[in-house]
């Protein structure tokens, strides 16, 4: 699907969040990137596949981890 060069990683890299963005709808929070996968404002995935991937964000700056 990528035609970048160099090319972007594949939806089944790890790395997959790295790709270009294609298509952003901030109002509605999500934006296409060019390996095919969905990532959500709140850092869930769906991938071609229609597999999803959680929302995988640390913890919040205001708060102290011990």
């Amino acid at each position: 699907m990528c035609q970048h060069q160099p090319t972007c990683p594949s939806a089944e890299a790890t790395d997959r969040e790295a790709a270009r963005v294609i298509a952003c709808f901030r109002e509605q929070g999500w934006s296409l990137l060019c390996n095919g996968v969905i990532v959500f404002e709140d850092t869930g995935e769906l991938l071609p596949d229609g597999s999803s991937i959680e929302p995988h964000r640390g913890p919040a700056r205001h708060v102290l981890v011990a």
